[in-house]
């Protein structure tokens, strides 16, 4: 997958989330884009939804935060799950995929009759350096 043409919001938004050195908040992101005109919680909300549509980003549920895709090329939603370790220490998130687990939550869904819209993992903890 190639990435899309971006509206320039969505693009200064992807730049400001690539660019981190962790997850960033909706209200961080403003901030951080203030002197490029973005003046209201809006206009990040709406860029996010889009890039978010798009699998160039994550939301991290349990942190209220966003994260780039570390590999957009690749179309995260063909992936199945998207699981992420999160350190409690120093903020490095790690993305992941684990097929095997794919396939048991697959397997899972399919024996309760259960139609899976979306499947994210988040594991809290220590990352070695913080360990």
């Amino acid at each position: 997958m190639t990435i899309p043409k971006l509206t320039r919001n969505q693009s200064l938004v992807f730049g400001a989330l690539e660019t981190a050195e962790g997850p960033l908040s909706a209200y961080t992101i403003l901030d951080k884009l203030r002197d490029n005109g973005f003046r209201a919680p809006l206009q990040v909300y709406r860029a996010l939804e889009k890039l978010l549509e798009l699998g160039l980003v994550h939301r991290l549920e349990s942190i209220n935060a966003f994260v780039a895709c570390s590999h957009p090329q690749d179309n995260c939603g063909s992936h199945g799950t998207v699981a992420f370790a999160i350190c409690n220490g120093c903020g490095q998130v790690i993305e992941f995929h684990d097929h095997a687990l794919d396939h048991r939550l697959a397997d899972w869904a399919k024996g309760q009759h259960f139609k899976a819209e979306k499947t994210t993992i988040e594991i809290r903890g220590l990352c070695q350096a913080c360990a």
